[in-house]
């Protein structure tokens, strides 16, 4: 898997660069595990628009992901990559022995025809899933649950790793993606190895509609809109904003915290991430 650049042929072919799909070896999906995705558009119940530039883009199919990894010890066969529309990961399809089927992220590395497993004591390699408790200290490690049971929340997207540095008690310290380091129970399973995809973030789109293909709607500045629009709005000419930037409803944009001071999770980050 590499990066792919083009001849300029056109203006909005000249700065498009892609992540080659060498790795992906099936085309179409497993439709045992597929589910219609209704798309929003960005509103809520009322009709309101809540998230603001979306719409529109190609219609997908929702990918059943298995982030639970609860299969206790029952080996599964990887039977082919593939690319989902849904994520920047590449996703697994695993064909268990007991004959089920399931998506899993993929992990960097994981080839058609590995056996991977889950549980409290198999073995450490790129894959498998086990708890906080049985993993070696050091190792790279993805899709970590927060809460035991309730399946992987922490590391899912193309190229992340966390890191397990230390266990103190029911406890284990993991740095995070962002540099962040934080406290897990021992009992949280996680996934071993460095999620799939590491050269995603080298994508550039090129231009404007393909933006739009991915449901992303047009961003408008707000130094751009009229006073009744935005705080920052209006003025002779060109002006920028002639107030600290913020959003629409005045919300300071730029080095403002916005964390809950009382909330809970508080306690279980040892290091912030700045």
């Amino acid at each position: 898997m590499g990066l792919k650049k083009y001849k300029p042929f056109t203006s909005s072919i000249r700065f498009r660069v892609d992540v080659t799909k060498d790795d992906v070896t099936k085309e179409s999906p497993e439709k045992s595990l597929l589910e219609p995705k209704k798309r929003s558009g960005g509103r809520n119940n009322l009709g309101r628009v809540t998230a603001f530039h979306r719409g529109g883009g190609h219609k997908r199919h929702y990918r059943l992901v298995d982030f639970k990894r609860k299969k206790i010890d029952i080996p599964a066969t990887v039977q082919a990559i593939e690319y989902d529309p849904n994520r920047t990961a590449r996703i697994a399809l695993l064909y268990y022995a007991d004959g089920e089927k399931k998506y899993i992220v993929a992990p960097n590395g994981l080839k058609v025809g590995d056996k991977v497993v889950s549980g409290q004591n198999v073995e450490i390699k790129v894959g498998n899933a086990l708890p906080l408790d049985k993993i070696p200290l050091g190792m790279e490690i993805h899709n970590i649950e927060v809460v035991p049971g309730k399946g992987g929340q922490v590391a899912r997207s193309a190229g992340s790793t966390s890191q397990l540095i230390a266990k103190e008690g029911k406890m284990a310290l993991v740095r995070m993606p962002s540099g962040e380091i934080r406290k897990f129970r021992l009992d949280c399973y996680a996934t071993i190895g460095q999620v799939s995809n590491v050269e995603w973030n080298n994508i550039s789109l090129g231009k404007a509609g393909r933006s739009r293909w991915l449901g992303r709607r047009p961003h408008v500045r707000g130094v751009a809109m009229n006073p009744v629009d935005h705080p920052m709005g209006g003025g002779e000419g060109k002006t920028s904003g002639g107030r600290h930037p913020c959003s629409p409803w005045g919300q300071l944009s730029k080095g403002l915290k916005t964390r809950k001071r009382k909330k809970k999770s508080s306690a279980l980050i040892v290091k912030r991430r700045k």
